[in-house]
């Protein structure tokens, strides 16, 4: 980077006292001019102690908020004008972050490290991931190699611009990335691999799947909200006109179930129209500050 350019290292991190214990020593060899954050996210190991026998701001919430808290906590926080995002788990390897500064370099507003076949992130989340990255694909129409990572490089300014969309729990890549799509930022990507993680999960299968459907809703939503409630529209619209033909043939009547179909197709095409109106205000707002920093 730059001489010019102040990094900032973000680290949201809840228990993660074993793992710090390695990667921070490697971060301060490898950036050793940068502002590295280290936000506590209501630990009850020895965190403080960690921090405290590194040269880190440690800043901490008095219980836990959610990874997406600690990350907004990071940002508002952060001096430099790049921000490198990661976790603290071990699995982000802090010599990666060369590579993602460098493509920064070349003038993109937000670069995320794609995680590669072989990286252990456990076979359900690969294939959500794989699930998310193709879908939301779809909706901006260029290749998103990696959805949820959480290892990224950001443009200070144009990632504090979207704070306010940003859950407290985990699926905040997930919705910078489409913000970024949606209001015309570039991204890129650089290949990663990450290593199996430093101490146990705080990602639960059965409550975490919940959210699978939660956060395909927030990508329509967040990005063409038509491209999602269309199809569905066109669903019920079909299976409506089809019913409507089996029980004409069958019986020659038009029923309720065939009208509660087509009322359903109606109501959520004019669900549709409406967020893809709001989405546009959010937009909207965020491109007219963007105008005013320039």
């Amino acid at each position: 980077m730059p001489s010019t350019t102040r990094i900032s290292v973000v680290i949201p991190a809840r228990n993660e006292a074993s793992s710090l214990r390695v990667v921070l020593p490697r971060l301060a060899d490898l950036l050793s001019d940068a502002e590295i954050i280290v936000v506590d996210d209501g630990s009850t190991d020895d965190t403080t102690a960690v921090c405290g026998l590194s040269n880190v701001k440690y800043l901490r919430h008095h219980y836990p908020m959610g990874n997406g808290a600690a990350i907004k906590t990071g940002a508002r926080a952060a001096l430099g004008d790049a921000i490198v995002f990661m976790d603290a788990d071990g699995q982000h390897q802090p010599e990666d972050i060369s590579a993602m500064l460098g493509k920064f370099e070349e003038g993109y507003d937000m670069v995320v490290g794609a995680r590669q076949s072989g990286s252990h992130a456990g076979t359900h989340r690969a294939l959500a991931n794989d699930v998310f990255s193709r879908l939301a694909s779809w909706m901006v129409m260029q290749k998103i190699e990696d959805l949820t990572s959480g290892f990224r490089v950001v443009r200070a300014s144009k990632f504090r611009q979207f704070l306010y969309l940003l859950p407290n729990g985990f699926s905040y890549p997930t919705t910078i990335t489409m913000s970024f799509f949606r209001a015309g930022y570039s991204v890129a990507y650089v290949p990663i691999h990450t290593p199996r993680r430093i101490g146990k999960s705080h990602i639960r299968p059965l409550r975490d799947g919940v959210r699978f459907l939660l956060i395909i809703i927030k990508i329509g939503t967040l990005y063409s909200p038509q491209k999602l409630f269309l199809p569905i529209s066109a669903v019920f619209f079909l299976t409506g006109l089809g019913y409507y033909f089996y029980t004409y043939m069958s019986s020659g009547r038009f029923t309720n179930m065939s009208a509660l179909l087509f009322l359903a197709a109606i109501f959520t095409f004019l669900i549709g129209i409406v967020s893809e109106q709001i989405s546009a205000l959010h937009y909207r707002d965020i491109e007219q500050t963007d105008h005013e920093e320039k």
